[in-house]
This record gives C-alpha cells, structure tokens and sequence, in this order.
C-alpha cells in the first residue's frame, strides 16, 4: 500500500529522455536501454510508481551505464504509471492492479532475457515500489547484487529470506520503513555473514530522496547523488 510519501513529488514524465533508447520488447516488457549491448554485464533499475519515463530516472541510468554496465529500465506498468490524478481518485485500484508481486514475476521473463543474450552477470536496484521488488528477486538466484533504496513497506521475514549481496538505502523520514525498521533490517542481515550487506540512513532525507529531488535544491542534489554513488559502488564491486 502506497503511504502519502510515495506519492509527492511526481516527475514531470519524458518518452524520449535519456541518452539511449526505448525498446518495444524486452523480455516481454517495453524497455529504456543505455550502455554499451557488449558488456556482459547488466544492471535493471527497478521504478517507483512513476515510471519507467522519469528524466531522473533515466539519467542515474545513463550514469550507470559509464561504468561498463548495459543498463535496463523496464515499463513494469504498462503504459499506466502512477499520476497525481490517479493517486486523488482511485490509488488503490492502480495498486491492485499493479502490485509489486506482479511486478517481480513480470522481472524474471526480463532477467532471462538478460541471461540469454549472453550477459554474465546481473545486478537490480530498486525505488520505493521498485525497492521491494528488488529485495524480492534477491531472495533467489535472480540476481547478483541488489539495491533497495527507500523501499516499500519490507518486513524483518523479507530480509532473512535475501540470498545476494544486499544495500540498503534508507531515509530519516520515511513512512514505509522508519529508521527504526531499518536498523533491524541491519540487525538480521548482520547474523547472516554469508550475505554481504551494507546498511546506510541518509540524515535530512525524506522517501524518495534519490529519484525525485529539485534540481536547483544544491542539498537536495548532494543527497541524490550520495545515495546514487553508494548505489553505483556496490553494483560495481559485487556485479561482475
């Protein structure tokens, strides 16, 4: 379920953002792709409710990417993501129809692909309802590594279950997952030495910090970018 957080803020959505390309069909699912098709390595950025078209979004991809990853963004939605009229009047129907448990079957087909065309290895990293799909998938062996940051509502059962190498990314302020929750999550993972973990609380950030900031907000840029840096270390020291 969606909490007030998960809805401010929404981007200003672009189709043709970004400096790669949409593809109509990848692994079942239209898709914005960047980075070089050669790597072998490859990276799927999971949304939160706002898409796949989202310029901020698409440039931490793009940015991505320049560390020799091929980068995957997926339209998990379908054309319909999350819109302040939607989450007005009928935000639990969209949720009902598009629940993160869809979400993560609709990966697989998206990984396999991934797989298929050669790529070795395979890091998520996920926002918000992207976060819990991500920590879904890690539970198998899906992926490589992953990263959730300012996820949906997880439980302390979610985390015992993560099998990969896991970050965490969590805000001061957050309604889905407090900071309390957080340290717990720390906690588990902790009795779990054959799970590399990382585990980090942004002081001054609310949910959503890393995708929907303000552009001419200096601070609110440096935190972005601070949780993007951390995100891009651990998919580069674990995906490869």
């Amino acid at each position: 379920m969606a909490t007030p957080q998960c809805c401010q803020k929404p981007p200003s959505l672009d189709p043709v953002y970004g400096k790669g390309q949409v593809v109509e069909d990848f692994g079942g699912l239209k898709a914005y792709i960047t980075g070089s098709p050669e790597s072998k390595l490859a990276i799927v950025l999971i949304s939160d409710i706002f898409g796949y078209e989202a310029p901020l979004l698409r440039n931490l991809a793009d940015k991505v990417a320049t560390s020799g990853f091929f980068v995957l963004v997926p339209d998990f939605f379908h054309g319909d993501p999350a819109t302040p009229e939607i989450l007005k009047n009928s935000s639990d129907e969209w949720l009902e129809k598009h629940g993160m448990a869809k979400g993560f079957e609709e990966a697989k087909p998206v990984i396999q692909a991934l797989r298929e065309k050669g790529f070795s290895a395979i890091g998520s990293a996920g926002f918000c309802w992207g976060g819990k799909v991500v920590v879904e998938l890690a539970k198998y062996d899906y992926i490589n590594a992953a990263v959730s940051l300012h996820p949906a509502p997880l439980t302390n059962d979610d985390i015992r279950e993560v099998k990969c190498p896991i970050s965490i990314l969590g805000a001061e302020v957050d309604r889905s997952n407090s900071p309390e929750a957080i340290k717990q999550f720390a906690g588990i993972l902790s009795t779990k030495p054959e799970v590399h973990s990382h585990v980090k609380i942004y002081p001054g950030t609310e949910h959503g910090w890393s995708v929907r900031y303000d552009v001419n907000d200096k601070q609110a840029v440096e935190k972005a970018e601070e949780a993007q840096k951390d995100l891009l270390d651990w998919l580069v020291k674990y995906v490869k």
